[in-house]
């Protein structure tokens, strides 16, 4: 079995009915469904003037596996902010014995990824699904920064970036520091470099370059791991060049 498949996907109904939070219940930093409530409307009392609807900028899981329904999705360019695994992870894709690394966004340089353009009529519900889903533990800052689409038109879209102020956050989060800790990392939902492979396939779909996921998801290829007792193989891993 291929490591794509080591586990099942977050579902709707996963949120909806409180599974996916009960499975974060046991840690001390939880956030109440209150602060996560709170943080969207904060979130959007800060929303720009003139914004025609509501874009998500996807990065991470966001790409393969959005969960929410919406009108329109395009390849975009963030402005301001770069990839980097630096939050620190025990639980999901890891564990306290085993921890990994969470991927955020951090100021500076620019990302590529998918824009997704919310519809008017469910757009809160679809918002309120992806906060629970982004802040059960308050690691990231919703923040709204500017993106250029693939037709090169300027939108701003909500991004949520790594929250410096946070325990969870590591400031090292360089190839050679995250490597080790994602190629053994798993848990509950699936292995860390499951992440990081399903991101860099996703890129590649979009025919995007990250030069940081490229370097790392080889890097992680290359270090010997523990995989999940139903996988046998890992993919292999095409680098590519700018």
């Amino acid at each position: 079995m291929n490591l794509y498949m080591a586990a099942p996907m977050l579902t709707r109904q996963a949120i909806h009915s409180g599974e996916y939070l009960d499975h974060f219940e046991s840690l001390p930093n939880l956030w109440t469904a209150d602060r996560i409530e709170s943080s969207f409307n904060e979130t959007m009392k800060s929303r720009p003037a003139g914004t025609d609807g509501v874009w998500i900028f996807a990065y991470g899981s966001l790409m393969w596996n959005p969960m929410v329904n919406f009108d329109r999705r395009q390849v975009a360019k963030l402005h301001g902010w770069h990839r980097s695994f630096c939050l620190r992870m025990e639980i999901g894709r890891a564990s306290p014995e085993i921890p990994g690394r969470m991927l955020a966004l951090e100021s500076g340089g620019h990302t590529h990824g998918v824009a997704l353009k919310l519809s008017p009529s469910t757009m809160e519900e679809e918002l309120r699904l992806i906060w629970i889903r982004e802040m059960v533990l308050g690691s990231y800052k919703p923040t709204w920064a500017p993106v250029t689409l693939d037709d090169d038109t300027e939108a701003y879209a909500i991004a949520f970036v790594a929250d410096t102020s946070r325990e969870q956050y590591a400031p090292d989060s360089c190839v050679k520091t995250v490597a080790p800790l994602v190629a053994r990392a798993k848990g509950k939902f699936g292995s860390n470099a499951e992440y990081l492979f399903k991101l860099h396939a996703a890129l590649n779909e979009c025919s995007v370059y990250d030069p940081y996921i490229d370097e790392l998801a080889g890097e992680v290829q290359r270090i010997p791991r523990v995989l999940p007792d139903s996988c046998a193989t890992s993919p292999v891993i095409e680098t590519r060049r700018a």
